[in-house]
């Protein structure tokens, strides 16, 4: 965490009247010029957190301090926090410049410095000499930037985004995520972004909150959360992952694919049920007549991805995912190694996938 925290999170719990728990106590600390995610799928809670934060949803217990101070008692408007919606809320019949001024025109603040302010903030976010341009001229990306500019000029230490690139095409999404990252460096503001996008969460996060049914199961660097998710759900959820019923033999030792394979993790104790954890680019493979000795499989399947072929390899009653810029044909006998340092053992969960299959989970 960056700096001084600005927000702390204590044990927030919201519980709706027909009983349906939205957020199960969470706790979460942020600093001051970070970029947190909130991260998970539909229904998970974040937004309802950032609800919570913004002053749109009252907490049924727990304590939201802002700079030390508890502030679910105040309106939304006597929070230092502001939020741009995923539906941007721009009025059509103002023009670019009396968008961004609205918040300061509201509270009849001298004219002349606003418009200094509309130009810096307009400057900020990529839409200098757009001040006099309809919001119906521009485009999705265009009008996101207007938003942001808006919510900025107010000088919030705190900028909500709830899913704000979701009506955006692929192309300008990514623009976007590069975009905000830049903006919320330069204006040195604390931004808390919602999502169920991974891409999103990894590429413009300091740190990401996955969320699963009301509870944060993993707080971590985007790094950390990719090469060391400390659940299944999480590995699952984080991009594409191998994720297989294993036996940890005893430390930095485990059994998966009928092989005993040396690994980097310990204190999970002998003989105990595991998970192991594979990410697709980290499996390799070796010719059949290679002398390693590993595991032999076949390949399932074969698909060109542009930057890397992607394949299905079978071994056993197992099927792996592989990324490789080298293509191995379909039917072909192959070995199949894995790095120790790339092996990411984990305690069983209910999002195991033996649990699933047992529980007849189909989550």
């Amino acid at each position: 965490m960056e700096g001084n925290t600005i927000l702390s999170i204590r044990n927030v719990r919201v519980v709706f009247e027909d009983g349906f728990t939205a957020l199960g106590g969470v706790s979460l600390d942020i600093g001051e010029n970070e970029f947190v995610t909130l991260l998970g799928p539909s229904g998970c809670g974040k937004t309802t957190l950032l609800r919570c934060i913004g002053g749109f949803e009252k907490p049924t217990s727990g304590e939201i301090l802002y700079k030390g101070e508890n502030i679910i008692p105040l309106p939304p408007y006597k929070r230092n926090i502001n939020t741009v919606f995923q539906r941007y809320a721009l009025f059509p019949h103002l023009n670019v410049a009396q968008n961004v001024s609205f918040g300061p025109d509201l509270r009849h603040e001298d004219k002349k410095a606003t418009a200094k302010r509309v130009s810096e903030m307009l400057e900020l976010v990529g839409l200098a000499g757009f001040d006099k341009r309809r919001i119906a001229s521009l485009s999705g990306g265009q009008q996101q930037r207007v938003a942001i500019a808006r919510a900025l000029i107010n000088s919030p230490d705190v900028l909500l985004l709830d899913e704000p690139l979701g009506a955006l095409d692929l192309k300008l999404r990514r623009e976007m995520q590069l975009e905000l990252k830049r903006i919320q460096r330069e204006s040195g503001i604390t931004f808390i972004f919602v999502t169920h996008d991974q891409e999103e969460a990894l590429t413009m996060s300091d740190r990401v909150a996955v969320m699963r049914s009301g509870e944060i199961l993993q707080l971590g660097t985007p790094v950390d959360i990719y090469n060391e998710p400390q659940s299944a759900f999480v590995a699952d959820f984080i991009g594409a992952s191998n994720i297989l019923p294993s036996t940890m033999v005893r430390d930095r030792l485990v059994h998966f694919l009928n092989v005993d394979f040396p690994c980097v993790d310990a204190g999970f104790g002998e003989n105990a049920p595991v998970d192991v954890v594979l990410r697709p680019e980290d499996v390799k493979l070796k010719p059949e007549t290679d002398p390693v000795d590993a595991p032999l499989g076949v390949v399932e399947s074969l698909l060109f991805k542009g930057v890397h072929y992607e394949m299905k390899v079978r071994c056993g009653q197992d099927v792996l995912l592989v990324h490789s810029t080298h293509a191995r044909e379909v039917g072909m006998h192959v070995k199949i190694t894995v790095a120790p340092e790339d092996i990411q053992v984990m305690h069983k969960s209910d999002f195991s996938p033996d649990v699933r299959k047992r529980e007849g989970s189909v989550q």
